[in-house]
């Protein structure tokens, strides 16, 4: 089992809990209404809040990107007023991509395989890195 697919580094609660939380804030929820709806901390959700919303443009562009490499025409990505709700929006179109390119494979959640591709570092403090090749194997090839 890999860490990184079924947990964020540094986060003692699943990608798939913590995920919820970020969705749940890109449509409008608050800290405490999502905490008590996971039934986790709201000092831990508001920290998860917040630390995906500091690194929101480079987890955006990152997810944008990686969409784009993985489908030949990648789900649109609506803009919204919410840098917040851009960047979550970003990860389900990357992990919808994916999903098209390796429908026999891809078997996670959207949140695991943000977990996967940045190697758990999705809530990291110094942001995202997005695991890939320098070479991007599947970038062009179909």
């Amino acid at each position: 089992m890999l860490l990184s697919l079924v947990s964020f580094l540094r986060r003692a609660d699943s990608a798939a809990v913590i995920g919820a939380a970020l969705a749940g804030r890109a449509t409008g929820l608050g800290h405490r209404r999502i905490a008590t709806g996971l039934a986790v901390a709201s000092s831990t959700v508001r920290g998860w809040l917040r630390r995906f919303g500091a690194h929101a443009e480079p987890i955006r562009a990152a997810f944008t990107v990686l969409a784009r490499d993985l489908a030949p025409d990648p789900p649109s990505i609506e803009a919204t007023s919410s840098a917040f709700a851009d960047a979550a929006s970003a990860v389900l179109s990357a992990a919808a991509a994916a999903g098209v390119r390796w429908p026999f494979v891809l078997a996670v959640s959207v949140w695991e395989f943000a977990g996967a591709v940045t190697g758990g570092r999705l809530l990291a403090p110094a942001g995202p890195v997005m695991l890939t090749n320098t070479t991007r194997p599947w970038a062009g090839h179909r």
